[in-house]
Parts: C-alpha cells; sequence; structure tokens
C-alpha cells in the first residue's frame, strides 16, 4: 500500500478529502525548441501513480491506487450507500482514469459504482484550462442532470482522481442535495493539485 498524507477538502459536502498532493515539486528547467517551457516535476507517491494512470494509460497501477484508497474509506468508515465517479471531462480518453478507479474500488469493498445517476448534458471546455473559480462556475451550470429515481436518501461518495478548484465537485454535491434529494455526501479524490486551478 502507498504511504499517504490525507488533506481536508473544503466544500457543501459532508466531510472531504484528498488522498495526498499530486506533486511535491517543479523546477524549471528552461524552453523546448518552441519556445515552450520544460519542467522537471517531482510527484508524491501516489501523484506518480496517478500520473502513469491518467497520462501514461499504464493499467498496472489501478490496483495499488484503488487498495489504498479502500483502505482509507474503510477506516473513514462513512456508511456510503453508492459510489459515484465524476463525469470525464475528456469523453476521448480510451482509458477514463475515474471510471476505472471507481469500478475498482466498488469491487474493493462491495460498494454499488453508479455511473449513470450523473450524466453531463452538455459540453464544456476542459476546466483545467480555465483559472477564474467563478467563471469555472458560470461553466458548469446547467451541465449534469441527476437521476434522483437512483439517488434519493442514499449516501453518497462523491469520487474523482485529481482535484484542482473542487468547482466540478462542489456543483455536482450541491445538485445531488437540491435535485437528488440525497441522505449525504462524502468527497474523495486520489490526489490535488497544490494550487486552486
Amino acid at each position: 500500500m502507498v504511504n499517504i498524507k490525507p488533506l481536508r477538502l473544503p466544500g457543501r459536502w459532508r466531510e472531504g478529502f484528498a488522498l495526498d498532493y499530486h506533486t511535491v515539486g517543479s523546477t524549471y528547467r528552461g524552453d523546448d525548441e518552441f519556445g515552450h517551457p520544460i519542467f522537471d516535476t517531482q510527484r508524491t507517491e501516489l501523484g506518480e501513480l496517478l500520473y502513469r494512470l491518467k497520462y501514461r494509460s499504464d493499467n498496472s497501477v489501478v490496483d495499488e491506487i484503488a487498495i489504498t484508497a479502500a483502505t482509507f474509506i474503510t477506516s473513514w468508515n462513512t456508511g456510503v450507500d453508492i459510489i459515484i465517479p465524476v463525469p470525464p471531462s475528456r469523453s476521448v480518453r480510451p482509458l477514463q482514469p475515474v471510471l476505472t478507479l471507481a469500478e475498482s474500488l466498488s469491487r474493493k469493498l462491495n460498494i454499488p459504482n453508479v455511473i449513470d445517476a450523473v450524466v453531463t448534458v452538455k459540453d464544456i471546455p476542459e476546466l483545467k484550462n480555465v483559472y477564474d473559480y467563478d467563471e469555472r462556475l458560470r461553466l458548469l451550470q446547467g451541465v449534469h442532470v441527476i437521476r434522483s429515481s437512483i439517488v434519493e436518501g442514499k449516501r453518497i461518495l462523491l469520487f474523482d482522481d485529481l482535484y484542482r478548484s473542487g468547482a466540478t465537485m462542489n456543483t455536482i454535491t450541491a445538485a445531488l442535495y437540491d435535485h437528488g434529494l440525497v441522505a449525504d455526501v462524502f468527497a474523495l479524490a486520489i490526489t490535488r493539485t497544490r494550487s486552486k486551478s
């Protein structure tokens, strides 16, 4: 199992955590031949595993990440009824890390993974390229529809792989409470960025 340093995540949920930061630090090394900056990035142990899954499509790390998350969730003892992964922002990616990890977590914890409880109904630009939090919230208005017949009265684990500003998870949490009539939402991300952008 991977060593982690859980971090509390502020939000509308009852309680939320990221298991660790994604990176330790990054050092500028100069520019490439196209004038783009090059960085030497050091990641946390969990951040490196998630990087390999998310950006290198390395499925071999899924089990180790899921075991680490499942161990944390078991000790957290939230009593959640279902896992709801945050819908992926890039639907063209052949391997969807958040969905892959949520499915593995579901099997390890014997908690249903419900991928169709939150439905994305319109496309928006990738939020990692939008740096203003209020602009992110504006873009997220009306993006997700909650299928209340699936979630009403349930205790939800809202799950994401990488937490940046929290805009998406907070928007979905508000919709789960306001439109899904859920009993409670707990938020979990594998890692979080050091900045809110």
